[in-house]
């Protein structure tokens, strides 16, 4: 994949721009859009997204891979493991030891708990002759103070509140560098994008909770692949379609 970097000023979201730009028929598989800024920037479940101007990393990947259409679920671990892959190679670069970076079910980069980035996949009117994906990514490089109504969500991180000062020009270059690597393993179905994303997670053979299906389920994580979830329960070895879990956590 060959990324072509689109930049904007402020827009409402990259995605959007990236979905404008699909409807009109001016995108090309790999196109990234980037902004300074976003007015309307979202996450998961409809959450908005802070992005002040020239703090942040904002940017959305348009993906047009030849039928079948992709899973979703792979395709958000992949855009986890770049922003991972981009992280960890900025704290290298500036010699710095891993801080405790990983990942969170099922989008969240996160640094020692708190969240330093995320990913969102969007398909909107999907044709299987014709897949088409927008995956939304955010990164908090230079922030400092984050919204009172987003720090009583959860905690937050940001580069420079680890102690490494950047700018988001120099985060996406090392985006880049990993979106063709991470986007390469979700089109060929990699069994290593789960394995990775497991091993970033620190969760398996530890006791976990999850919600699948509306029900909440308990038990050790004894493995994961890009379509399900097993654990192991008092009751034997349980397997979960991986699309259909809402929620995992430590238990």
């Amino acid at each position: 994949m060959q990324v072509r970097i689109l930049r904007h000023e402020i827009v409402d979201s990259t995605s959007e721009r990236a979905f404008t730009e699909l409807a009109a028929g001016h995108a090309r598989h790999g196109d990234l859009h980037v902004a300074r800024g976003q007015s309307a920037g979202r996450g998961r479940r409809g959450r908005g997204w802070h992005s002040a101007r020239d703090e942040g990393l904002y940017a959305s990947l348009v993906l047009l891979p030849p039928p079948p259409p992709l899973s979703p679920v792979a395709l958000t671990l992949a855009g986890g493991l770049a922003l991972l892959d981009c992280a960890q190679a900025l704290f290298r670069g500036a010699h710095c030891a891993d801080p405790g970076l990983g990942l969170e079910w099922p989008n969240d980069l996160v640094l020692r708990g708190a969240k330093l980035g995320g990913v969102l996949v969007e398909t909107r009117g999907l044709d299987p002759a014709r897949p088409h994906y927008v995956v939304g990514m955010g990164l908090n490089v230079r922030q400092r103070e984050f919204p009172p109504e987003l720090l009583a969500e959860r905690a937050v991180a940001s580069f420079a509140l680890a102690g490494l000062e950047l700018a988001p020009e120099r985060a996406l270059e090392e985006l880049c560098a990993a979106l063709p690597v991470r986007f390469a393993q979700a089109q060929r179905a990699d069994r290593k994008l789960a394995l990775d994303w497991l091993a970033a997670t620190r969760l398996l053979d530890l006791r976990v909770r999850i919600e699948s299906g509306g029900a909440r389920h308990e038990g050790q994580l004894a493995s994961l692949d890009l379509e399900t979830l097993e654990l192991a329960t008092a009751r034997g070895r349980e397997r979960f379609p991986l699309e259909l879990v809402q929620a995992l956590e430590r238990a």
